[in-house]
């Protein structure tokens, strides 16, 4: 091609227009449904994760992975954790996050990291109340608490019938 024929085809390409913005409407948070220094709402809860926040932080757990990782497990990483670096806030926050995006609760990441970098115990009595306030049963596990409202309907893994044949 000839540079003036190059020229009148350059000119008569059109830069792509750029795609409308979305407008994704999100909806709004909602806020907890107690506060973060209310922990003599639940005096039993408030002393069990003052003495022993392992197991508050394990039944969290719990019910945020949806039976996952139990409560035994995720209370054992905890306390790895606590002992190893002196705090596991670092690894308990990241359940904040994900109990504030399973039920759409006021916050972000940075609150989530101060508040168990700062007030870790708080937060912790929180979120296990904020599980309590929403049907949970905490002490039962998430995979009992599935059987209580839903008897009889548990998701078992598919049988395998016969062995292994080529």
């Amino acid at each position: 091609m000839n540079s003036s024929a190059e020229k009148r085809y350059q000119k008569d390409l059109k830069p792509p227009s750029a795609p409308p913005p979305l407008h994704i409407q999100s909806q709004p948070q909602v806020p907890w449904s107690t506060g973060l220094c209310d922990c003599c709402q639940d005096v039993g809860n408030c002393c069990l994760t003052y003495w022993c926040p392992c197991i508050t932080f394990g039944r969290i757990a719990d019910i945020v992975d949806r039976g996952s990782s139990s409560c035994g497990s995720a209370g054992a990483r905890y306390m790895s954790l606590w002992m190893a670096f002196g705090t596991p806030s670092v690894y308990s926050c990241s359940y904040r996050t994900k109990l504030r995006a399973q039920f759409n609760l006021q916050g972000n990441q940075c609150t989530d990291c101060l508040i168990h970098c700062f007030c870790e115990t708080c937060a912790l009595c929180q979120e296990y109340r904020e599980l309590k306030s929403r049907g949970f049963e905490m002490e039962m596990g998430w995979h009992a608490n599935v059987e209580r409202q839903a008897p009889g309907t548990t998701t078992l893994p598919p049988s395998v019938t016969g062995g292994m044949s080529r």
